[in-house]
C-alpha cells in the first residue's frame, strides 16, 4: 500500500465564547486531513490548535501539514513507526499538527485489518461517562452552569479555575451551594497560579471535596510540584507538564503528580499517547484522556484509544460539548447524556461531511 496523496482543510468550526485562564476561544480552530492510499483506503485525521498552551496556531499546522503531505507520498502507511520518525527529524515538537498525521495512519492500518480501531490497538469497549466543563465566569454565573449540568444528568464536573486563588475559591464555594455534595468536582487552573498563590487556592478548596487539581502553575516551576503536594490534600494532576513518556517518568521519580493527563495535542497523537499510559502505569499514576476544542471525529479517536489504555481511569472528553455551534461530523462517537458510545465500524468509523468541507479552505 502507498500513500498517493493528502486533502488539507481549515476545519473553523464556530462557538460560543469559551474562557479558560489563558484566553477567550471564538471558534475550534482546527485542521482535518484525509491521506489517500492507492488501495481505495483513507485515513482521516483531526487535530486543534491552542496557541496559549501549545504554541501551535491553525496556520503554523495548515503550512506543515503541507509539507508532510509531500513527505509521505509514495511510501508505506501501514509502517506506522517510520512515518511518525520521519516527521519528528523533518521538524522539532509541532505536536498538534503530527497528531492529526498519526490518527489518519492509524485510521488506514484499523481499515486496513477490517475492526474498529480499539481492536487494532488491542482494545475492549469499556464503560466510559465524561465531564463535562464550566468556563470562568463570575461566581453566581458558574453556579447557575454547573445547576444546569447538574440538571442534565451530569455526574462529573471540571471547573476552569487560575485566576486570583481567593476570587477562585469562592467560585468553587458558590458551585458547591448550588450542587450539593453528592457531585463529583475537578478543578483545572491552567498554569494560572503562582506557588504561593497555589498554595493559597488549594488550602481554601479543601473542604469542598475537590477529586483532584490540573496544573495549578505553570510548567517551569515543575519543580516546586512535589512541595505542592506537601501543602494539600488535594490531588494534583499534570497537565501542560507532561508531553511525552519522557516528561511522564520525570514527573513520577520526582513526586511531582498524582495523575497526568493525555492529550494528542501534546503527546503527537495515539502512539506517543499509548506510551506515556504504560510509563505512568509502570510508577502506579493514573492517566485522563483530555483534549483542546476538537470535534466528535478526532472525539471518537480518543474514545478507541481509551478502550485500549487500561491505565486511564478519568475522562475528559466533552471538547465538542463546550459550545460547538455546528457538528461537522458524520458517525463516530455518541453520547448518551454524558455516556459515550463508539460504532462497531472499521477504522475510526467516523468522517467529516463534504456539505461542511465545501465551506473550508482546502
Amino acid at each position: 500500500m502507498k500513500i498517493t496523496h493528502t486533502e488539507i482543510y481549515r476545519l473553523s468550526i464556530p462557538m460560543e465564547p469559551f474562557v479558560i485562564a489563558t484566553g477567550t476561544m471564538d471558534y475550534a480552530q482546527n485542521t482535518f486531513i484525509r491521506i489517500h492510499t492507492d488501495q481505495d483506503i483513507y485515513g482521516v485525521g483531526e487535530c486543534s490548535a491552542f496557541p496559549m498552551i501549545v504554541g501551535e496556531t491553525q496556520d503554523t499546522c495548515l503550512v506543515l501539514a503541507r509539507d508532510f503531505a509531500q513527505l509521505w507520498v509514495g511510501k508505506d502507511p501501514l509502517a506506522i513507526g517510520e512515518r511518525l520518525a520521519e516527521l519528528d527529524v523533518f521538524v522539532a515538537r509541532n505536536t498538534t499538527i503530527k497528531s492529526a498525521f498519526d490518527m489518519a495512519l492509524y485510521d488506514i492500518a484499523a481499515k486496513h485489518a477490517g475492526v474498529p480501531l480499539y481492536r487494532f490497538l488491542g482494545g475492549s469497549v469499556r464503560d466510559i461517562v465524561t465531564d463535562i466543563t464550566v468556563g470562568i465566569g463570575d461566581p453566581a454565573a458558574m453556579a447557575s452552569k454547573a445547576l444546569a449540568f447538574k440538571d442534565q444528568g451530569a455526574a462529573v464536573l471540571k471547573v476552569k479555575l487560575g485566576k486570583q486563588p481567593v476570587e477562585d475559591i469562592e467560585r468553587i464555594r458558590a458551585i458547591r451551594e448550588q450542587v450539593g455534595d453528592a457531585l463529583s468536582i475537578r478543578i483545572d487552573a491552567n498554569q494560572g497560579w503562582s506557588y504561593d498563590g497555589a498554595v493559597i487556592a488549594l488550602r481554601g478548596l479543601q473542604p469542598f471535596n475537590i477529586q483532584f487539581c490540573e496544573q495549578p502553575m505553570r510548567s517551569y516551576n515543575d519543580h516546586l510540584l512535589p512541595q505542592l503536594r506537601k501543602e494539600t490534600t488535594i490531588p494534583i494532576m499534570a497537565d501542560e507538564s507532561c508531553y511525552d513518556h519522557r516528561d511522564a517518568v520525570r514527573l513520577a521519580t520526582q513526586g511531582a503528580c498524582d495523575y497526568i493527563n493525555i492529550k494528542f495535542s501534546k503527546s503527537g497523537g495515539i502512539a506517543e499517547a499509548l506510551r506515556i499510559q504504560r510509563a505512568a502505569a509502570d510508577h502506579q499514576i493514573p492517566c485522563m484522556i483530555g483534549g483542546m476544542l476538537e470535534s466528535r471525529l478526532a472525539l471518537s479517536a480518543k474514545v478507541h484509544f481509551a478502550c485500549a489504555a487500561p491505565n486511564v481511569q478519568f475522562f475528559d472528553l466533552d471538547t465538542c460539548l463546550l459550545g460547538h455551534l455546528e457538528d461537522p461530523v458524520i458517525g463516530g462517537v455518541r453520547f448518551n447524556g454524558y455516556v459515550l458510545s463508539l460504532p462497531e465500524q472499521p477504522g475510526i468509523g467516523a468522517d467529516i461531511d463534504d456539505t461542511f468541507l465545501i465551506k473550508c479552505e482546502r
